[in-house]
C-alpha cells in the first residue's frame, strides 16, 4: 500500500512537473525592451578619430583634440570576433560626450556560418551589451569588403554571402532592441583590383550610413581619385548619408595642401565629416605611413584651418534649413 502511495505521488509530480514545463514553453517569449539613439545625419558635424591607447584609455584622445582644436564626436576602435563589447571603454567615452564607433571583424569567423546564425549566441550577447548601454554606438562589420586583403573580402567570400551575413547581423540586435546602433557598412576607396562595390550592398534598410576608407598616399592624390569616384558610384544605388570611416594623408604626399584638399572635398560631396587614423604604422610601405598629426606643424596648422572651415560651412548649411 505504502509503495502503491509512494508510486502515485511520485506519478502526480511528474505529471505537475510536465504540466508547468509545458505551459512554460508555451508562453510567448518577452522581446527586450528597445533602445532607441539615433545619431543626426547632420552634414559635416562629425570629427572622429583612432588612436593607439584608445581603448582602454582616453588621454590619446584629449591630445588629439588639443592638436585638432576640436574635441572628436566619435572615437573608433577595431574589435575582433567574439570579443565582448567594450563597456568601460564605450562609458568612458560616453562621459567625456563621445559616441564610441566599433568596428567588428569576423577575422577566424565563418562568415556564410554567421549568415546561417551559427553565431546567434554571441551576437546576441554583444547586442544585450549595447542594449544596456543605452547611448548611441556607431558599428561597422566587415569593414573593406571590396578589397582583397582581409579573409572576409573580395576574392574570398562571395559578396552576396557577405551581405546576408551584414543582415543577420542587423536583424540580431534588432530583436534584441538594440535600436541605439548606427549601421555603418563601410567600403575601401575603389581601387584597380577591388571589387564593384555595388555588389556588396546589403539593402537601404540594413545600413544606417555609408563609410568610405581612403588615403592620401602620393603628391598626386586628390579627394576626386582617393573618394570621389567611390561616393559617384555608392550614389548610383543609394542616398544615405557619407563618412569618410578612415583616412590619413602621408608625410610624403604634399601634406598642407592635401589636408586643405580634403576638407573642401567633404564640402563640395556633403559628407558627414570624417574619421582621421593618427597612427603610425611605421612606415612599412606607402601603404602603412605615419598618419600622425601632431609632430607636424604644416599639417596640424592645415587640419585647424580645415576644421574651422568644416565648422562654418557646417553652421552655414543648419541656417539654411
Amino acid at each position: 500500500m505504502k509503495y502503491r502511495l509512494v508510486t502515485l505521488i511520485a506519478f502526480l509530480v511528474a505529471v505537475t512537473a510536465i504540466a508547468v514545463t509545458t505551459h512554460q514553453l508555451s508562453l510567448p517569449t518577452t522581446k527586450p525592451p528597445t533602445v532607441h539613439a539615433p545619431l543626426k545625419p547632420k552634414l559635416l558635424s562629425y570629427l572622429g578619430v583612432y588612436e593607439d591607447g584608445a581603448p582602454p584609455g582616453f588621454q590619446p584622445v584629449t591630445q588629439f583634440a588639443r592638436m585638432a582644436t576640436r574635441k572628436p564626436n566619435l572615437v573608433g576602435y577595431y574589435s575582433g570576433w567574439a570579443e565582448p563589447f567594450n563597456v568601460s571603454f564605450a562609458d568612458m567615452v560616453h562621459s567625456h560626450g563621445v559616441v564610441p564607433f566599433v568596428q567588428i571583424d569576423p577575422r577566424f569567423a565563418s562568415v556564410s556560418a554567421i549568415a546561417a546564425g551559427a553565431y546567434d549566441g554571441y551576437l546576441r550577447s554583444y547586442a544585450d551589451s549595447v542594449r544596456a548601454y543605452r547611448h548611441s554606438v556607431v558599428i561597422g562589420f566587415g569593414h573593406e569588403m571590396n578589397a582583397t586583403w582581409y579573409p572576409w573580402g573580395y576574392g574570398h567570400v562571395r559578396p552576396s554571402t557577405f551581405a546576408a551575413a551584414w543582415r543577420h547581423v542587423v536583424t540580431i540586435f534588432r530583436d534584441e532592441g538594440a535600436e541605439n546602433v548606427t549601421w555603418l557598412w563601410t567600403i575601401n576607396q575603389d581601387t584597380p583590383g577591388s571589387g564593384r562595390v555595388a555588389l556588396w550592398w546589403p539593402g537601404a534598410k540594413y545600413v544606417t550610413w555609408v563609410g568610405i576608407d581612403g588615403y592620401y598616399l602620393r603628391p598626386s592624390d586628390k579627394f576626386y581619385n582617393v573618394f570621389g569616384q567611390t561616393i559617384q558610384q555608392v550614389r548610383a544605388f543609394t542616398k544615405k548619408p557619407i563618412l569618410l570611416s578612415e583616412t590619413g594623408i602621408g608625410k610624403g604626399s604634399g601634406r598642407f595642401k592635401n589636408i586643405l584638399d580634403l576638407f573642401n572635398g567633404m564640402q563640395k560631396y556633403r559628407t558627414l565629416g570624417l574619421v582621421w587614423f593618427d597612427k603610425n604604422q611605421h612606415d612599412i610601405s606607402i601603404y602603412h605611413q605615419d598618419w600622425r598629426l601632431e609632430d607636424d606643424g604644416l599639417a596640424t596648422t592645415a587640419f585647424q584651418l580645415g576644421i574651422a572651415r568644416t565648422l562654418r560651412s557646417s553652421a552655414n548649411l543648419a541656417g539654411a534649413r
